[in-house]
C-alpha cells in the first residue's frame, strides 16, 4: 500500500488582513505526482510557502513523514527531505551550472580546520561534485555544465531548479510551475524527467497551469479555491466537477 508522506491540516495564513489560506486540508501520497491547482488567489503558492518553511502558518499543522514540521525554518525542512523549487529560477547568474548545483550540496564541511586536517573537506567536495555531475547528466545539462546559469534558456533554467532540489536528495519536491514559459519540446522533456524520477522514488507536489501536463502526469489532482481544498480526484473527475468548473473556470455547466 502507498505510504502517506505529507498531511496538511487546517492551514491558515493571512497577509495584511487578507486571508490567503482559510483551513486548507490535503494529503500527498508517496510515489505520486500530485497536482495542486486552482484559480489565481486560491492559496496554492501560500500553501507551498507554509509547507516549506518560507513563512510560518498562523494555524493548522504540516506533517511530513510522521513528524510535525509546522513552523520549521526552511533549511530544517529541506534537511528533513522536503524541498521546493520556485517559478523564477533562483540560481546565481554568473556562476556556472555546475557551481550552482554545488551550492546546494548538503552537509558540506566548509573550511573548518578539523575537516581540512582529516581530509573530510576534500572527500565531501569530491562526492558533491560527483553528484552534481550525475544530476547535470541526468537532466541533460551536462553539455552546458560550465556555462553561466544566466545564459541558459528558460527551459534549462527550469531544469537547473529541479537539479538544485535533487542535490538535497529529497523525498518530496514542491514544484512551482515547472514548465511555465518553456517551449513545447523542452516541456515534454521535463515531463519525462519528472515521471522517471517518480518511478525512482521521488514524490512531487506540482503547481502548474498547463492542464495538458496535469492530465498526463498527475494523479491525484487537488483543487483549491478561496484558501481551502475544494475537491480531490483524478484529472477527469475534477474536470467534470461542476463546483470546479465554477470556481476554476469561472462558469457553471
Amino acid at each position: 500500500m502507498a505510504e502517506g508522506l505529507l498531511s496538511v491540516r487546517g492551514l491558515v495564513r493571512s497577509f495584511y488582513g487578507v486571508q490567503a489560506l482559510a483551513g486548507a486540508d490535503f494529503d500527498v501520497t508517496s510515489g505520486t505526482i500530485t497536482a495542486l491547482i486552482g484559480p489565481n488567489g486560491a492559496g496554492k503558492t501560500t500553501a507551498f510557502q507554509c509547507i516549506s518553511g518560507v513563512v510560518p502558518p498562523e494555524g493548522g499543522r504540516v506533517i511530513f513523514m510522521g513528524a510535525d514540521i509546522t513552523g520549521w525554518p526552511a533549511e530544517q525542512v529541506s534537511r528533513a527531505g522536503l524541498v521546493r523549487t520556485f517559478q523564477i529560477a533562483r540560481g546565481i547568474p554568473r556562476l556556472s551550472v555546475l557551481e550552482n548545483l554545488l551550492l546546494y550540496a548538503p552537509d558540506q564541511p566548509g573550511e573548518r580546520m578539523w575537516a581540512a586536517l582529516l581530509g573530510a573537506g576534500r572527500t565531501a567536495e569530491r562526492r558533491a561534485r560527483e553528484r552534481a555531475v550525475a544530476i547535470a547528466r541526468r537532466l541533460d545539462l551536462l553539455p552546458v555544465a560550465n556555462h553561466a546559469a544566466g545564459a541558459l534558456s528558460g527551459g534549462q533554467k527550469k531544469l537547473l531548479e529541479i537539479g538544485r532540489a535533487l542535490m538535497a536528495a529529497p523525498r518530496l519536491v514542491l514544484l512551482d510551475e515547472p514548465i511555465a514559459g518553456v517551449n513545447p519540446t523542452l516541456a515534454e522533456r521535463i515531463a519525462e524527467h519528472l515521471e522517471s524520477l517518480r518511478r525512482e522514488g521521488i514524490t512531487f507536489l506540482v503547481i502548474e497551469h498547463h492542464m495538458d501536463m496535469i492530465a498526463r502526469l498527475c494523479d491525484p489532482v487537488i483543487v483549491m479555491a478561496g484558501g481551502r481544498t475544494l475537491t480531490v480526484g483524478s484529472f477527469a473527475a475534477v474536470a467534470a466537477d461542476s463546483a470546479v468548473q465554477e470556481a476554476y473556470l469561472g462558469r457553471r455547466t
